[in-house]
């Protein structure tokens, strides 16, 4: 049967319509743009390119809504934030920030979108983690030997930290790898770890008044045992929200809202250290 020239036009452009639907967020994924926190914490999985895209997609609409925060990164450590701002304020673009900063342990196109971002809008960049060199001493001495006094004595770092703090990350970073870590091992990596929740909660604190957005892994994020545990600990209250990019449903209350991605394949990172049959 024919059809007449409007007809297909009509046809087309729904055709069209649909295939652009595809990578915009449907309204269940759709973040508010105008109720904006003191501090908005943004998950991810590291490696996976649809997550990453939908979150920049949520900051970006923000942003251009009128929102104006700093922006703390995992991705750069703390003891470089002279280097990092010099760059944003000599750059021009992502690429150049990339090459002054790059370390070796991240898929830089990945973060690409948001320090240009940051470029942009002229969005401070901070460097908000801890180096692994900072954290191989705190796996020899312990949370607190990484902060000044004032520090240890607002996060009362001298006593024991909270055993639910503990055991959640304990699980996490052994289920990491591979469930084969040598007991020994586990308590320093979870103080490394339970340090640099502490550092991304002070320096964003250390942003107010103004607001801030933190750039981080999906643990780092989550409320029961990260950063927003350490933001909670200190007055003055700030408004926080957590959002996890997620690969499989999370668990309720893990975040104050979550949005599961398509899982990216990758091979078994496990299956190297299994036992032979």
């Amino acid at each position: 049967m024919k059809r007449s020239l409007p007809a297909l036009l009509l046809v087309a452009a729904a055709i069209a319509g649909c295939a652009g639907s595809k990578n915009k967020p449907t309204q269940s994924q759709s973040e508010p743009v105008t109720d904006n926190p003191q501090v908005l914490l943004l998950g991810e999985v590291h490696d996976n390119p649809d997550g990453h895209k939908l979150r920049y997609q949520q900051l970006f609409r923000r942003v251009e809504a009128g929102w104006r925060p700093a922006i703390a990164m995992e991705q750069f450590d703390r003891e470089n934030q002279e280097l990092l701002s010099k760059a944003q304020k000599d750059c021009r673009d992502a690429q150049c920030v990339i090459l002054v900063m790059a370390g070796p342990r991240w898929d830089w196109d990945q973060y690409r979108p948001i320090i240009d971002l940051a470029l942009r809008y002229e969005l401070p960049l901070i460097a908000a983690n801890l180096s692994r060199k900072d954290a191989s001493l705190v796996v020899r001495d312990g949370v607190a030997s990484s902060f000044d006094e004032k520090t240890v004595a607002q996060y009362r770092l001298k006593e024991p930290l909270p055993a639910d703090i503990l055991k959640g990350q304990e699980k996490e970073i052994v289920a990491g790898h591979c469930n084969m870590l040598p007991d020994m091992m586990v308590p320093g990596m979870v103080n490394a770890q339970v340090a640099r929740d502490i550092w991304m909660a002070k320096l964003l604190r250390a942003q107010q008044p103004r607001d801030v957005v933190l750039i981080a892994g999906n643990g780092h994020v989550r409320k029961d045992y990260g950063v927003p545990r350490w933001l909670n600990a200190v007055e003055p209250k700030l408004t926080v929200r957590s959002v996890g990019y997620v690969e499989s449903a999370a668990a309720p209350g893990l975040y104050d809202a979550s949005y599961t991605v398509p899982k990216k394949p990758r091979p078994d990172p496990c299956a190297s250290l299994k036992p032979k049959s």
